[in-house]
């Protein structure tokens, strides 16, 4: 493996960085789980290599106790950084961002791509603090033009787009589902380095205790087909009855967004979302589902999406492949009706 010193020539020097003609070159945190890097990961390289044309490089960063097991799934970058330390696993938010602040400022990245997600969340705001950078939260599209990264941000609940132009060196959280996930998996040169862990590993405040997982004796909407999934555009908790029909007719589990089940209309488990589980049916409903990012995040995989919803300007037609701006308590009872018939 190269030394710390022989990533420097990926690094910008001060005669490099006031070149503003120059593509940037991008730096991904890798997010894994028991052993499997994340899609969003794949997702975030494809979006740098989309900015780092033109030769610019790509390299991702790789947190653990024995990180060397993820490069294989890593191809898709030009220069795989590891750094390992026992304080790196399990995952802790204290241990990573002093990692990944130690790797930002010995590299100097132009762009520091992050997951607008709970661990993303936990470490871009912290990093950008600690090492000045600007940070561009939920971002659904990112491109560079004269030495500035330009992003396009879905604000609440996706039903705004803010557009903004920040300087480089930069940090942006992507929203999952932005980006095509094969476009990171196309092979780079996976140059692999090790990093040198910073002693700040060794004098954390916080320390992992314990993880829960979900009760596998629940239902797990992971492994269903069909999936009728309402939002707060039900109304009320009674009315989910009209949505449990329909999936009933279809053999299908009903679901809901997070604002119905934190107004407790449905149990927990039956949560699809960033905070809730992710889904991949092949075919599902969204009754009343606005598509705010983290609900979208959780079921973007699946085959066929139809979204019903009287806002036409709903973030949700953005992912669905049939959509309808029909009243859900007119259709429903005569979609049911005619599944029933046939």
């Amino acid at each position: 493996m190269s030394s710390p010193i022989g990533w420097r020539r990926f690094c910008m020097n001060e005669a490099l960085r006031t070149d503003s003609n120059r593509m940037p070159s991008a730096l991904v945190y890798v997010e894994h789980r028991d052993g499997q890097v994340l899609p969003i990961t794949y997702e975030l390289l494809g979006a740098a290599r989309g900015i780092a044309t033109a030769g610019g490089d790509v390299a991702c960063c790789v947190f653990g106790a024995d990180p060397e097991n993820l490069v294989g799934q890593l191809a898709g970058a030009d220069r795989i950084l590891l750094m390992r330390h026992p304080a790196l696993s399990p995952y802790n938010p204290e241990a990573h961002a002093v990692a990944l602040q130690s790797v930002v400022q010995s590299c100097s990245p132009d762009i520091l791509l992050l997951a607008y997600s709970s661990v993303g969340l936990d470490l871009g705001s912290v990093v950008a603090i600690r090492t000045s950078l600007p940070f561009v939260c939920y971002c659904t599209a990112l491109q560079v033009d004269n030495g500035a990264l330009e992003a396009a941000s879905q604000l609440h609940g996706g039903k705004l787009v803010a557009k903004t132009r920040t300087p480089l060196p930069a940090i942006a959280a992507v929203v999952p589902g932005s980006f095509d996930e094969s476009s990171g998996k196309i092979a780079g040169r996976a140059e692999v380095m090790e990093m040198a862990s910073p002693e700040a590993l060794t004098a954390l405040r916080i320390r992992f205790i314990s993880a829960s997982a979900p009760d596998t004796n629940q239902i797990d909407l992971t492994k269903c087909e069909r999936i009728v999934c309402v939002g707060r555009g039900i109304g009320a908790v009674d009315r989910i009855a009209i949505a449990s029909d329909l999936a009933a007719s279809l053999d299908a589990e009903i679901a809901g967004s997070r604002p119905v089940i934190d107004a407790g209309w449905l149990p927990k488990m039956r949560q699809v979302g960033k905070s809730g589980q992710t889904v991949k049916p092949k075919l599902y409903i969204a009754v009343g589902v606005s598509g705010a990012p983290e609900h979208l995040e959780g079921m973007k995989g699946a085959d066929c999406i139809v979204a019903i919803n009287t806002d036409a300007k709903a973030p949700i037609f953005e992912v669905a492949h049939i959509g309808t701006t029909c009243d859900l308590f007119e259709l429903l009872p005569a979609l049911n009706e005619r599944i029933r018939k046939s």
